[in-house]
């Protein structure tokens, strides 16, 4: 016997994003200040840089400021800053995805204007979040199964439903990360502010 849902795959689907989204994440990073923003817990964080100033092997990026990055991901994968997660969040997970699958924006780590100011680094969050969330919307329920594409080699044969937890999967964990450094740098110790 099966159970009919109450509503769709497709709202389901982002529902549980924009719960995490809008009630969990956007709420703990209300007033994040610039410097938070830039704060390194430990030597060696991957962030936002004056262009020519980056340690990292391959830094991206358009513009005066540009992304830490690597050819190929580092072993250890090094920290990275609030604004290195955030960055990432916009451009790889939402502005990319929403470019290639749904007619958004031109988007690309290499040409992105990469801010060291916080509120505007959420400011490009959100309306990449929004434009992603409506072109989820777009799909319907019939979309959810129909094949990504070649954008998403070598996964090009797989449903956009798999994509679409994807997405969800990668803010929810780099959002709980961002939340998890606010908390460390709320509660750094006396000696670590001197």
């Amino acid at each position: 016997m099966s159970v009919a849902l109450a509503r769709g795959w497709n709202e389901t689907l982002r529902d549980q994003l924009d719960f995490h989204y809008r009630r969990l994440f956007r709420p703990r990073v209300e007033g994040l200040t610039d410097e938070e923003y830039l704060w390194e817990p430990v030597p060696g964080c991957w962030s936002i840089r004056p262009r020519g100033t980056s340690p990292s092997p391959a830094p991206i990026g358009a513009g005066d400021l540009q992304r830490d990055d690597a050819p190929d991901d580092p072993d250890p994968a090094p920290v990275t800053t609030i604004a290195w997660r955030i960055a990432h969040m916009t451009v790889e997970c939402l502005s990319m995805r929403t470019m290639n699958h749904f007619d958004g924006p031109n988007a690309h780590w290499e040409a992105w204007e990469y801010t060291e100011y916080a509120d505007r680094a959420l400011a490009q969050l959100d309306a990449a979040y929004d434009g992603w969330s409506a072109g989820v919307a777009s799909l319907g329920e019939e979309g959810l199964a129909r094949a990504v594409g070649p954008a998403e080699a070598p996964w090009a044969e797989s449903p956009y439903a798999d994509l679409v937890l994807h997405i969800n999967r990668e803010l929810i964990h780099h959002g709980a990360e961002i939340c998890l450094l606010r908390d460390l740098y709320a509660h750094r110790t006396a000696e670590e502010l001197r």
